[in-house]
């Protein structure tokens, strides 16, 4: 089938070029795979967007694909299982379960696939019997520390915080939380009265924050694992009357959260550069192709983003 395929492409270009024209490069260009949790988030397209530039300019064939929504899990192993199949060069996967996605990988193993994780860990003891090439993303329990560190300066040690988690059981959204929770230990009356997941999506976080307003209506802070649930407070907030009146915290420094920040209807957001992530993703799969070393583990800086510095550019 490979063969008939050749054949093809170069009567396909004999066709339209002179007769001592060779068919141009594209058939012998790497197939890398990215695959995000969804593309509904600004942050996965920004990555998208990294990965693509990288791409670009290692003149390689990038297919990006997505399930719907993060919570997703079955779609995304169905996804990464069809480009096995497919036999893709190498896939750079983000994945929507620490856990569930490893058996997906030991696949991509036996088929001799090589597997650039990005952005979310593999749980360490469910994956102890699978390799990846490195891992590419920033220091989430970091993130959360100095999210918390904020929090505490910004309160005078004195607040009453709403948590909302990400996806239970998420390694992303569990590290942001312990190292927020670790954080605000030195302050004994910084205190979280209520923590719930709303699964990293917007709609979920207005409504679980507006559930959570009602039942501790003495909250005068919420943290959000990330930006997209901090901004359904923001809105449910807002439906409330009580816009500048409760501070809101969020996690990725998108543009809206920025916006927000400006706009004073959220404090602080912490930013960790998703294009970066996934233009080294790529550069590291094209390098476990070619044979060539990989360092185990890439880190991507982090930056706490507050008024001072929320306007697009001002954090590198």
């Amino acid at each position: 089938m490979r063969l008939i395929r050749l054949a093809t492409l170069v009567l396909a270009a004999a066709a339209v070029a002179a007769c001592n024209r060779a068919p141009g490069p594209a058939a012998a260009r790497p197939r890398v795979a990215l695959v995000l949790k969804t593309v509904n988030n600004p942050f996965f397209i920004d990555m998208q967007r990294g990965a693509e530039q990288a791409a670009t300019d290692l003149n390689v064939d990038l297919v990006v694909q997505a399930a719907e929504r993060e919570t997703d899990v079955d779609r995304q192993m169905q996804i990464v299982e069809n480009l096995i199949q497919a036999r893709v060069g190498a896939i750079a996967l983000t994945p929507s379960g620490s856990r569930e996605l490893v058996p997906a990988v030991g696949k991509a193993n036996a088929a001799g696939i090589p597997v650039v994780v990005v952005d979310t860990r593999l749980d360490k003891q469910a994956a102890a019997g699978v390799k990846t090439v490195t891992f590419v993303g920033s220091d989430n329990y970091r993130g959360g520390q100095i999210i918390g560190e904020y929090l505490v300066s910004a309160s005078g040690g004195h607040a009453r915080a709403v948590v909302l988690e990400g996806i239970p059981g998420h390694e992303t959204g569990d590290s942001r939380l312990r190292g927020f929770r670790d954080a605000i230990k030195s302050a004994p009356d910084v205190v979280v009265v209520a923590s719930q997941p709303a699964n990293w999506e917007r709609d979920q976080g207005f409504t679980v924050f507006q559930n959570l307003m009602q039942a501790h209506p003495d909250a005068d802070t919420v943290f959000a694992c990330n930006d997209m649930m901090a901004l359904g407070a923001v809105e449910a907030i807002a439906a409330a009357g009580k816009t500048g009146k409760i501070r809101v915290l969020g996690f990725d420094a998108i543009d809206d959260a920025r916006r927000a920040i400006l706009d004073g209807r959220m404090a602080a957001t912490v930013a960790q550069f998703p294009d970066r992530m996934g233009r080294q993703a790529i550069e590291s799969a094209v390098k476990a192709l070619r044979g060539e070393p990989v360092p185990a583990e890439i880190g991507v800086p982090i930056e706490l983003v507050t008024r001072t510095n929320a306007a697009p550019g001002s954090v590198k």
